[in-house]
Order: C-alpha cells, then sequence, then structure tokens
C-alpha cells in the first residue's frame, strides 16, 4: 500500500514536471531531516530538455563527492531515477544528481539531507523571580538532536489545570516579563521539545514564587572612620525600593583590607519596613585601609543578591611601631673638608602597617657638638647630605597623622678614622632558587652584619640594595634579586650598635654564560722566530663570568694550528720556535664557567732576519764606514801636510822680477805654436822635471854657473847613448825660436857644450804652465825618453838624484823640459847651429824681499 502511494506520488511529479517545471531536472524530496540510521530514497526528474537524447538510465548519484553504488539505483520511467541509502549515519550530507552522456558528467540538481534524533524529556527545571520585573526559567534538553527543535514553557496553577501563560524558544530558557509576572505560591512549570521526528513533555514542576524571589542589590551610603577610635569602621547602607512587603530579610556585609586576600563577614537582620541598615566593623587593623560590600537575601528566598558597588575607607592611624630600615653610602672627599654621604630607608615593614606616611625627619649633628643639630624633611627614602671631615650621628623618623617612629640611628665615621678588620673571609654560591652568602668573624661579640650588593657597573649609590642580618653569620636570599650574567659586588658590613666597621667584599655571578665576545690580538712587530701577542681585557659588560683563562691559537700557512694557555692575569706572550719567513694566523679564545668564545683572527709574517742577524752584517759595514770617514776626516785635517809632501808649492816665475817677460801671451802661445808645428811629435809624456838636479844651497854663490853645469850633466845623460850620426842641433830652430822672443827680452842660453847636442831657450814663465811632478817621476821620465827612441841601454839617474838638492833661494822652482824633435823637420832646421848665449847680471846673495826667477830648460833632441 505504501509503495503504491510513492509510485502515484512520483507519476504526479513527472507528470507536473514535463507540463509546467521551467527547470531541467528535480530532486525530491528536497532537504529531508531523517532519523540517524535510517534508510534515506530520494527521486531525481530529468526535466524536457534531457529527454529527447537521455533517459533515466543516464542518471548517477554522488554522495557528497563519492559516487553511490550502482545496486542502489532504482529507475522508475524513463525520466526518474532513484536512489537509496541505507543506515544513513551522516549528521549532515549532500546528494548530487548527474547525468552521464558520451563520457561526460554534468550535474543536474543536488540537495542537503541531515540526519537527528527526537528530543529528550526536558529536566532540571529552575525560575528566579526578579521582583517587578521578570521571572526567568532555565532547563535540561538531554540528547543534542542535531535538528530544530523547539522548547515551549508552561505556566501553570497547580490547583487548576489551566495555563496561565507559555512562552517559546530554540533553546533552554524562557523568560515572562512584567507585567506578566504575577506573584503566587502555587504556580507549577511544564516544558514541552518538538522536531520533525517527535516530541516531548516534561512534568509540571511546583515552584513557590517566595523561595525564587532575588532582590536588587543594596546600595552602600558611606564608609568612615569614628575620630578618636581606633580599629573601627561605621558602614551604612540603603536597602532596594522593589522587595516583597511582609518578610524578614538579612544583608551580609563583606569587608577586605587590602594587604590581605582574604574577606571576612558581618550579618545583619532587618525587617522589610526598614529602608536603610548599618552596622560597625570592630576588630581592624589601625592605619589599613579596607574594602566594603553588601548583599542581602529574603529569610524565605534561596537566591542572595548581588553584591553591592564596593567602597573603601582607612581606619584611625597611630604613629608608626617601627624604625626605618636605614643605610648610606659615603663618596670620597670633592674638596678639602666636604664629603656627600646618600642616605637611603626602605619602608616601613611592620604589619599592619601604622597608617599612611606622610614623611621623614633627617637629623644629624657632629658626634662631639650636639648643639649643632640640623634638621631635613623629606617625602623621599633618600637623601644626599654634605658633611665635612668630622664624625656625625645621623637619626631619621618616619611620621604620619598619628606621630613619630622610632628613630633610626647611623654614625658617620670621621675620613681619618680607620677600624680593624673584623670579617676574616666570604663566600658565596648559589642553589636552584637561592643565593647564599657566609662569612667568617673573627670577633664573635659582633651579632649584627648589613649585607650590601650591587651591579658591578653601577654608579648610583642609590642604586644599591643591603638587609639587616642579626644573630648569624649566614644569608640567603632569592635569586629573583638577582640579573643573571651580571657581576655583582657583595659587601658584608659588622655593626657595633650605631657603628659600622670595615667592609669585606667580593664579586660574584648568579648565572654564568659563555662571552659575548673575544680578545682582539695585537701582533705588534714580530721577530724571525718569535712574536709577542698582546691583548685587551674584554668588558665587563660582555664577560658574562669570571674569565679563567686565555687560549692562544696559532698557525702557520698550511700547517697544524698550535695553542697556549696563560692565567687570566696576564695580557700578553711570547711565543717562541716560530718558523722564519713564514705567515701565521693567530686568534684568542677568553673562557669562563659556561665556555670560551674567540676574538678575530689576526696574521703576521715572521721575518727573514732578526737583529743578531742584521747586527752580525750591518757590524762589518759599520766599522768600514767608519774607518773611511776616520781616514777623510783625517785628510781633511792635515791637506796642508799631505800637500806638502806630494804636491809641494812650487812659486810662480811671471811674478819674478829678475827677468821682464812679455806682457802679451799669444807671443809665447804663438813660440808654442810654431814648435808644435815643426816638431809634429811633440808629446807631453816626454816632459820630465829634474828637481833634483839643481846646486845644493852651499853653492848659493856661484847659481847661475852651478845650474849650467847640472843642466849640461843632466843633458849628457840624457844624450848618452843616443848614435853621433842621427844626432844633429836644429840650427833653424834655434834661430825661429830665438825670434820668437822680442828684442828686448833678455834670456839666458846654455853652455856650449849643452848646444852642441840640443837647442836650449829661456822661455818665460808667465807663458809656461807648471807641471808639478815628484823627484822619482823625473828620473823615470828620463828612462823612459830613452828606451822609447833607441831601444838600448836605460840611463839612470841615480847620480843625478844624489846631486840634485833643493836650493833654499830657488825653492825647488827650476823645471826642465825636454821635447823629443822628429825626423821630419826641415833639414835647414837640422844643419843650422847658431849659438847665442846672453847672460844676465850676477845674482846678489838671498836677500830679504828679492826677487828671483826660475830657469825653465828645453831640451830638444831627434827623435827616432
Amino acid at each position: 500500500m505504501f509503495n503504491c502511494l510513492i509510485w502515484m506520488f512520483v507519476l504526479l511529479c513527472s507528470s507536473i514536471a514535463d507540463e509546467n517545471s521551467i527547470r531541467d531536472a528535480d530532486i525530491f524530496p528536497s532537504s529531508p531531516e531523517i532519523e540517524r540510521g535510517s534508510t534515506l530514497k530520494l527521486f531525481c526528474v530529468l526535466g524536457k530538455r534531457y529527454t529527447l537524447h537521455r533517459n533515466a538510465s543516464h542518471i548517477i548519484w554522488k554522495l557528497n563527492h563519492e559516487l553511490i553504488a550502482q545496486e542502489n539505483y532504482g529507475i522508475v520511467n524513463e525520466t526518474v531515477s532513484s536512489i537509496t541509502i541505507h543506515n544513513f549515519t551522516y549528521s549532515k550530507a549532500h546528494v548530487k544528481c548527474f547525468t552521464k552522456y558520451l563520457g561526460k558528467e554534468q550535474l543536474l540538481v543536488h540537495t542537503e539531507v541531515k540526519s537527528g534524533f527526537p528530543p529528550d524529556t526536558p529536566g532540571n527545571i529552575s525560575c528566579i523571580y526578579y521582583v517587578e520585573t521578570e521571572l526567568a526559567c532555565t532547563w535540561t534538553s538531554g540528547r543534542e538532536t542535531n535538528l530544530d527543535t523547539n522548547y515551549t514553557l508552561y505556566r501553570k496553577m497547580v490547583t487548576l489545570p489551566n495555563t496561565m501563560g507559555s512562552c517559546q524558544n530554540k533553546t533552554e530558557s524562557c523568560s515572562f516579563y512584567y507585567p506578566d509576572t504575577p506573584y503566587s505560591s502555587s504556580f507549577c512549570f511544564q516544558v514541552k521539545a518538538e522536531n520533525i521526528l517527535g516530541e516531548a513533555s516534561s512534568d509540571c514542576v511546583p515552584i513557590p514564587m517566595e523561595k525564587i524571589e532575588k532582590f536588587e542589590p543594596p546600595e552602600i551610603l558611606s564608609v568612615k572612620k569614628i575620630t578618636g577610635i581606633k580599629q573601627l569602621l561605621t558602614v551604612t547602607w540603603k536597602m532596594p525600593e522593589k522587595i516583597i512587603p511582609s518578610q524578614d530579610l538579612i544583608c551580609r556585609v563583606q569587608y577586605r583590607n587590602l594587604y590581605s586576600n582574604s574577606s571576612d563577614f558581618v550579618t545583619v537582620p532587618l525587617n522589610s519596613a526598614e529602608k536603610t541598615g548599618s552596622c560597625n566593623l570592630t576588630g581592624l587593623w589601625d592605619s589599613t585601609e579596607y574594602s566594603v560590600a553588601i548583599q542581602c537575601i529574603s529569610v524565605m528566598s534561596i537566591f542572595w543578591s548581588e553584591w553591592s558597588r564596593g567602597k573603601t575607607a582607612s581606619t584611625e592611624e597611630k604613629a608608626p611601631s617601627e624604625k626605618v630600615d636605614l643605610w648610606r653610602v659615603i663618596e670620597s672627599s670633592h674638596s678639602a673638608g666636604s664629603r656627600s654621604v646618600h642616605l637611603m630607608w626602605k619602608p616601613l615593614n611592620s604589619f599592619p602597617p601604622s597608617g599612611r606616611i606622610l614623611g621623614y625627619k633627617i637629623q644629624y649633628f657632629p658626634e662631639n657638638n650636639a648643639e649643632l643639630k640640623m634638621t631635613n624633611i623629606s617625602t623621599d627614602k633618600k637623601i644626599i647630605l654634605l658633611l665635612n671631615e668630622e664624625a656625625y650621628i645621623i637619626s631619621i623618623t618616619a611620621y604620619n597623622s598619628g606621630g613619630n617612629s622610632p628613630e633610626a640611628i647611623l654614625r658617620i665615621p670621621s675620613t681619618d678614622e680607620k677600624t680593624s678588620q673584623v670579617i676574616e673571609t666570604v663566600r658565596t654560591f648559589t642553589t636552584n632558587e637561592e643565593v647564599v652568602v657566609e662569612w667568617i668573624a673573627s670577633e664573635p661579640e659582633v651579632t649584627e652584619y648589613v649585607v650590601e650588593w650591587y651591579e658591578e657597573l653601577e654608579t648610583d649609590p642609590f642604586g644599591r640594595s643591603w638587609q639587616y642580618v642579626s644573630n648569624s653569620t649566614h644569608w640567603k636570599t632569592n635569586k629573583k634579586n638577582f640579573k643573571p650574567f651580571i657581576c655583582y659586588n657583595i659587601s658584608v658590613y659588622p655593626l657595633y650598635g650605631n657603628k659600622v666597621a670595615a667592609p669585606y667584599s667580593i664579586q660574584t655571578y648568579v648565572q654564568e654564560k659563555k662571552p659575548s665576545e673575544g680578545p682582539v690580538a695585537d701582533t705588534g712587530i714580530p721577530g724571525k722566530n718569535e712574536v709577542t701577542i698582546k691583548w685587551k681585557e674584554i668588558s665587563k659588560g660582555k664577560r658574562n663570568g669570571f674569565i679563567s683563562n686565555y687560549t692562544i691559537f696559532y698557525k702557520p700557512e698550511d700547517g697544524k694550528e698550535l695553542n697556549e694557555t696563560v692565567n687570566s692575569d696576564v695580557l700578553q706572550y711570547r711565543l717562541k720556535s716560530l718558523q722564519a719567513n713564514t705567515q701565521y694566523t693567530v686568534y684568542i679564545m677568553a673562557s669562563n664557567g659556561a665556555g670560551g668564545t674567540s676574538g678575530e683572527p689576526k696574521t703576521f709574517k715572521t721575518l727573514k732576519f732578526d737583529k743578531d742577524d742584521v747586527l752580525f752584517i750591518a757590524l762589518p759595514i759599520g766599522l768600514s764606514m767608519l774607518f773611511l770617514l776616520g781616514l777623510w776626516i783625517t785628510c781633511i785635517l792635515k791637506k796642508h801636510t799631505f800637500k806638502k809632501v806630494c804636491w809641494p808649492d812650487i812659486p810662480n816665475p811671471a811674478e819674478s822680477i829678475a827677468v821682464e817677460w812679455p806682457l802679451d801671451a799669444s807671443m809665447n802661445n804663438s813660440f808654442l805654436k810654431g814648435v808644435t808645428t815643426e816638431a809634429k811629435t811633440m808629446d807631453f809624456e816626454d816632459v820630465s822635471v829634474l828637481e833634483h838636479c839643481f846646486p845644493e844651497e852651499s853653492q848659493e854663490g856661484s847659481l847661475l854657473m852651478n845650474c849650467e853645469n847640472h843642466v849640461s850633466e843632466c843633458t849628457d845623460i840624457n844624450t848618452k847613448g843616443m848614435i853621433n850620426g842621427d844626432k844633429k842641433l836644429l840650427y833653424n830652430e834655434e834661430n825661429e825660436v830665438g825670434k820668437r822672443f822680442s828684442p828686448s827680452m833678455p834670456y839666458i842660453i846654455t853652455d856650449q857644450d849643452t848646444r852642441s847636442q840640443m837647442h836650449s831657450a829661456l822661455i818665460p814663465a808667465k807663458e809656461i804652465q807648471p807641471v808639478e811632478m815628484l823627484e822619482d817621476d823625473l828620473c823615470e821620465s828620463q828612462q823612459t825618453s830613452i828606451k822609447n827612441e833607441e831601444n838600448e841601454d836605460v840611463l839612470k839617474l841615480e847620480h843625478c838624484s844624489e846631486k840634485a838638492l833643493f836650493n833654499p833661494y830657488l825653492k825647488n822652482s827650476v823645471k826642465t823640459r825636454e821635447f823629443l824633435t822628429s825626423e821630419n823637420l826641415p833639414e835647414h832646421s837640422k844643419n843650422e847651429h847658431k849659438p847665442q848665449s846672453t847672460v844676465l847680471p850676477p845674482f846678489q846673495q838671498n836677500v830679504t824681499g828679492q826677487s828671483y826667477i826660475t830657469l825653465d830648460m828645453f831640451g830638444l833632441a831627434t827623435a827616432h
């Protein structure tokens, strides 16, 4: 029967679709909601657009994105296809209808399917009555239906089945609002839940209105203290206007001091006729602020009102009962007769506190003169006093409206006062949560100490922390009071009453890590086999712990890395046994208890030679240069002596007045030119100086004759080995030479014996440049001339040299020049012998200021 109805429904839908459909396909039923786990059956109907080429056999189905198996398909007719899915458990899914034609899929239509459960019976119905405002009820719905479910709340009379009112909602609560809130003690409440799969109703639960009544919170009018009465506050409040009349009330006062997390309560009974309430809070702390709040309830109800808005007030103050925690830091004298004392103190640590501190009174005076007391007032917890070099007594009191606290007294020693060292040693260590300081005192009668700690880089004296320790040499504090990786200075001060003795100080880290940076190496100037590595300390802020050692790593090119470790107080190290002329890379690692950090690497190259090598090479060179320098200086200082020995002074004949010399230099130049032209082979190498061929000092009386004899002797020696046939006097030459002299010029011609072999003429000394030669060169030149021309016996001038002594009158001025005459001279010059002789007047004895002449002897010989 049911199947027949479905088929009829399908046929009806198909006919409607054929005639009136404006869509190409449709799916029935649309958006179905079924019970979880039941069977789902859907139909897909093709429109006219698809019936020409397709039919129901071309329809395929998908659940979400998965293809449904063919065995779940059904074909109703040519245009209608069905799908059946058993045990549908999806809470929500999409079923899609496609056509598949010529291998292509085309979506026709899809629908969303939900599954859920029918509603459970509602339970736990409860209501609250806000007087003359709202009646609100809540319940529990049981299992989640996963489908749209509607809830209806019914308010009924217990004695009558009639419904007094209802409200609907899709959630588990519903409310009746004023004026639909009649007050009665005979109401019961019922909840009905329903969805597409079914419905369920609860029992009608009776709830008296007086039990669910809830007031608005009261309003606190005042919380105040009473002058002259300590530890007491008075609270006054106003009751709400909307309350149930003729019912007794209870109010609860909550108070809590701001230093505590716990609260106390006071219960105050009231009559509903009373519009206000009040109570006294006693046993409170002095000078303490309290927070107060109030709530009320009907004696018949189960619901308290909300807490009122809180108010605060303080109890009567009293004078502080404890002295301040005082400490000081003394700075060195800024100038003669003054120093800065930094005083600091902590807030009063009494509990409960005495009240709000209005300020602090600081009094101080010299220890030896209490009449010079000075007073300062401060609202801060620190002050700087400028004191002189004397010892001072300082006292500080805190004050409030109730009075002053006891004095905290501290003595500031004089600048020249010295105290003994009471504490022998101090050590620190850390645990998981604490920092512990222990010390040993040499005087057990000291029972009070001050432990002071601050960061090493802290420069503000007010940044220090301290704590008093009594009857113990052991102190500990939480690790949170110290920063990690920061160095702290910790000092322990012994106290003798108000006197502070010498402290004992150490440094510590509560936690270490490896340094933030490594030291930078400075190689300086390397040597041949060693180098000195220097480095600076890491800045204190980047050490992160105590530096335990430094490690120097060094490595030659293509070599093995080596290292040396030194203590933390060493800031330079000499690396030895290095290879000469080798490049090295070096870097330094600084280590602490947590690890090490290396600095930047640096390179250096050892020298090829060291100082000793350079000294070994330079010393001989230097000594040689010093020797040469000394020799040069000696030559400079003794140049006149050397000159006299090696180059003796020769007087200038041109300055002689014994004979008159022509002033025209061209005449002598003509003469020299004539000699040169006719001789052709004249050579300056043949010029010899015969300085030894002159008279001795004993023969000064016969100067001219002796000179002629000596010249003849030297001439005979020079011509001794010549061939007689080849030697002829050149009279034409003599005549020509004679013509070259001015007629007025007196001159001397040598003896006839000498003229028979050579032609001599006296040439003015002014026209002949002197050639200075040594005595030995004279004879050597004579010998060389004979060798070159005759190639025969060597002429020895030993006899000449022995007799050639210097005449003090002539002073080494007599020179002899010998010219070799070329064979190519004209014959008439060789055959002419026309001797001429002119004798000057005889010379007088050597007289001071007397002028004298020098003789230049020219010997003309025939050259081979």
